[in-house]
């Protein structure tokens, strides 16, 4: 195993900054909108990688720091952005979420946002002011990464809304960055256990929203400021994602005594397979025949196609819980991982790896919190046949003249593909046919059948 080389700069991050993560994490609660406290860009530059993600266009708000904010502090900026978008927007939840500039100066948000809500109470009234909820989530945008950032707001959502009240028999989810399509798969397993999901930060709908005319203010659907109180009472907590989320699941355990369990993200069948005994656990429900043959057809199909992938050497790269459980994957349709990075650090990932690849004998080079140029170097040494991540791995591939199978976030080179699980066997069975086909087109290219 490899340890991230020492260098004095990173060329190539597999990460994204803190406040995207919180940024997603917001857009999963109906009508919420993120205020981000910093400058224009750092809003605009997520508000674009949303839109080449998911090809929907996002509410981010800004309290659009200059040269004066950086001086005097955000203070005004805050307030007065914090009364301006509950007077035109009327949103049921806001996420102040902070940034480089406004951590660096020491803003304190905890009082600002005191100080807006009696501007607000004030300039608006008490009855406008009772409608919403505003959440502080501190993300400096110099530490950690988007899963960092995610994870921090899972906690401070949680912490500011949650109470305690009647059981309502339901299960929560923390979905963790994944696509909406994967939290369909996940809503789709659990329902058929005859368990009703709580998706807590559920972007399902609200990322892939219908058209409508004229334009709603907001998407339909989002875990709502309700059910968020009300996830309090709920039988217990999986957070699918243990990097990102699981701080949300341990809050809820330790304050409330709900049953928390972390990971692992439920790609592939053993994965799959401990999620839903995870779930049988804390609920006691009993996982039906419909979902056992789902499992069934995806052995057949591993036993179909088990010709393409034996021994094929493959490099994965991107967030710490879905590189782990692709890892899994890859080894249980016979191939070897040679390299596996993580953009984001870990010791809770390097040791996951390194198990898992116990399992199976093999011994890759496993990165934790390196970049992509180490990556590269590694993949071309171990000699990767194939390079699972997202879009940020295009030109490597290319340079490489190797197949990229796009997983994870952000992927902006390819359109519907958030719309189309990798969880779940069912998901997992699309995972493996973007494997193989993409190994086939670099196996038996156009020009070579027509020689």
């Amino acid at each position: 195993m490899a340890e991230p080389a020492q260098r004095a700069v990173v060329i190539n991050p597999a990460k994204i900054c803190q406040p995207i993560g919180a940024m997603y994490a917001t857009l999963g609660i109906n009508q919420a909108v993120p205020l981000v406290q910093g400058s224009q860009g750092c809003s605009t530059y997520v508000r674009y990688q949303f839109n080449r993600h998911f090809r929907e266009p996002v509410n981010i708000a800004v309290t659009s720091f200059h040269e004066d904010a950086a001086v005097f502090g955000g203070r005004k900026n805050l307030i007065e952005g914090l009364y301006n978008l509950v007077l035109r927007y009327r949103p049921r939840v806001i996420g102040v979420v902070t940034t480089c500039s406004s951590e660096t100066i020491g803003d304190d948000i905890e009082t600002f946002v005191k100080e807006a809500r009696k501007e607000i109470g004030r300039g608006l009234g008490e009855d406008i002011l009772a409608q919403v909820s505003i959440v502080p989530i501190h993300t400096p945008s110099y530490a950690g990464s988007h899963v960092k950032g995610y994870d921090t707001a899972s906690k401070a959502y949680l912490e500011y809304l949650a109470a305690p009240g009647q059981p309502n028999g339901r299960l929560n989810i923390i979905p963790g960055i994944i696509n909406p399509g994967d939290i369909e798969e996940i809503k789709h397993l659990v329902r058929e256990m005859g368990v009703d999901p709580l998706v807590i930060f559920d972007i399902s709908d609200t990322l892939n929203a219908p058209m409508r005319l004229p334009k709603p203010l907001y998407p339909e659907g989002g875990t709502t400021a309700e059910e968020l109180k009300d996830c309090a009472n709920s039988q217990g907590t999986v957070a699918l994602c243990r990097h990102a989320g699981g701080s949300g699941a341990q809050y809820l355990l330790r304050k409330f005594n709900l049953p928390a369990v972390l990971g692992p993200l439920p790609v592939g069948v053993a994965n799959t397979d401990t999620f839903l005994e995870n779930v049988q656990k804390i609920t006691g429900a009993v996982i039906p025949p419909s979902v056992e043959r789902e499992r069934g057809i995806l052995l057949d199909h591993m036993a179909d196609t088990s010709q393409y992938t034996v021994m094929r050497r493959a490099a994965i790269f991107g967030d710490p819980d879905i590189v782990s459980a692709v890892t899994r994957v890859v080894c249980e349709l016979g191939m070897e991982p040679v390299v596996v990075l993580s953009g984001t650090a870990s010791k809770d990932f390097t040791a996951e790896v390194a198990g898992v690849t116990a399992e199976y004998g093999v011994t890759p080079d496993i990165l934790s919190g390196s970049d992509l140029f180490a990556f590269e170097q590694l993949a071309r040494e171990r000699k990767a046949e194939v390079i699972l991540g997202h879009s940020k791995g295009v030109d490597m591939a290319k340079d490489m003249r190797v197949p990229l199978v796009r997983v994870g976030f952000p992927v902006y080179d390819r359109v519907g593909l958030f719309r189309r699980p990798i969880v779940g066997y069912r998901g997992t069975l699309e995972l493996m046919d973007r494997i193989i086909n993409s190994i086939l087109d670099f196996a038996y290219p156009e020009d070579k059948l027509h020689q």
